[in-house]
């Protein structure tokens, strides 16, 4: 029991002085030119298509739209891909068309799923770069070309991932979230693109070269998280991720528990997914820069169960008088671990802050919550992969993945 409690605990102190030394060595490595110093320059600036899936989106669409287009780049389409709304949304995009001359939409006949509305998108653009962005999101004036330099420079680069920013900001959930996005997914983001394979793009915002695409054969119908599935693809077919922290992308949150837990268990699930359909790699010596991210992974579900057990356990010892060895185990650790592990928090969530400062300047008001979200992560990201597994192992494979409207935020 004791080499259970000391793996529980610390397996996330390990991984925070990974994220942490991952971060920095990235920031040391970074060759081109950080945010106050605007995005590279290039000689010309190839065409571009901005995607927008949309399923019953006529709260947020205008408005992202009309954001959509005060884009500071010289030569950009945006494609709306209506996925069978049942709402005004049709009716909302045929009004926008007629208002931007540089919107194309397209309708699909019925809710056939995200990776089908991409796909149906993708094959009516005419620009070899894609910029997959939500419909309730808005993209930075220069996202675009910070995110083409890497697709014009390196041919090998297949997509480049974004940085997303939370917009709603206040409420409790969405003030905690503003910590999660920055101290832990950005500094996962950051290590692992040191590492060499990313785990999974933000599908919220997102950049694919269209030649990449057509060689993995486009984003899977099956999936729940159908971003995850084609970082897998395209890295499998040894097509390069790149992470551009400068790319931001400003996004809407849940502010409910319910929203909050849909959203993690599908995407609990979907990396659960991800690890069964990919899970040959581990045999494939050609994939062997994958080994470090699908084992890290796979650690985290056994610490998930560990976690649980030993919490069961300890709640067990308030009510029972349990045997030896299980009499002494505790969820807590003891006096001085837990300072220990506090303090590590706060060097985590300050490392994250110097890091976003460069990229948001505002960000300092929320340190607060940068400096407890990484104790909340672990309990909630254990909660969702507990619930998640399960789904993922007996979630019948060849069902089409189709989506519902999200929770975004608080009215």
């Amino acid at each position: 029991m004791s080499y259970i409690l000391w793996f529980v605990y610390h397996y996330p102190l390990f991984m925070a002085f990974a994220w942490i030394l991952g971060s920095i060595v990235y920031r040391m490595r970074r060759t081109h030119r950080r945010r106050g110093e605007g995005p590279p320059s290039l000689e010309s600036y190839p065409r571009m298509s901005v995607l927008v899936p949309c399923h019953n989106e006529q709260e947020c669409i205008a408005e992202t739209i009309d954001n959509m287009m005060k884009i500071d780049y010289p030569d950009f389409e945006v494609i709306a891909i209506d996925d069978g709304s049942t709402d005004k949304t049709p009716s909302e995009l045929a009004r926008l068309q007629d208002e931007h001359r540089n919107l194309r939409v397209v309708t699909m006949a019925e809710n056939g799923g995200k990776a089908r509305a991409l796909k149906a998108g993708t094959l009516v653009s005419n620009s070899e770069y894609l910029v997959c962005v939500d419909a309730d999101s808005f993209l930075s004036p220069d996202a675009l070309k910070w995110i083409v330099w890497h697709f014009v420079k390196f041919p090998r680069v297949g997509a480049v991932t974004g940085n997303p920013r939370i917009r709603n900001r206040t409420s409790l959930l969405g003030k905690i979230q503003v910590g999660e996005y920055s101290t832990i997914i950005g500094m996962i983001k950051r290590t692992q693109r040191i590492i060499g394979k990313v785990f999974t793009v933000s599908g919220v915002v997102v950049a694919f070269r269209k030649r990449a695409l057509v060689d993995v054969g486009f984003w899977s119908d099956d999936m729940v998280t159908e971003d995850i599935d084609v970082s897998w693809k395209l890295q499998s077919r040894f097509w390069d991720i790149r992470f551009e922290e400068n790319a931001l992308c400003w996004i809407l949150t849940p502010e409910t528990v319910a929203g909050l837990w849909q959203q993690r268990v599908r995407w609990a699930q979907g990396g659960a997914e991800v690890l069964l359909k990919y899970s040959h790699t581990l045999l494939d010596r050609r994939q062997r820069r994958f080994w470090p991210v699908y084992i890290e992974y796979l650690i985290s579900l056994v610490w998930t169960y560990a976690f649980f057990f030993a919490a069961a356990i300890g709640l067990m010892n308030i009510f029972f008088d349990l045997p030896a060895p299980f009499a002494l185990a505790r969820i807590f650790p003891p006096e001085w671990t837990g300072t220990f592990l506090a303090l590590v928090c706060m060097l985590q969530a300050l490392t994250a802050l110097a890091f976003e400062l460069s990229v948001e300047k505002s960000i300092v008001r929320y340190i607060f919550w940068f400096i407890w979200y990484p104790l909340a992560y672990w309990v909630i990201s254990a909660s969702a992969t507990f619930v998640g597994l399960p789904r993922a192992i007996l979630r019948h494979r060849g069902e089409h993945a189709v989506w519902d409207s999200p929770d975004r935020g608080l009215k």
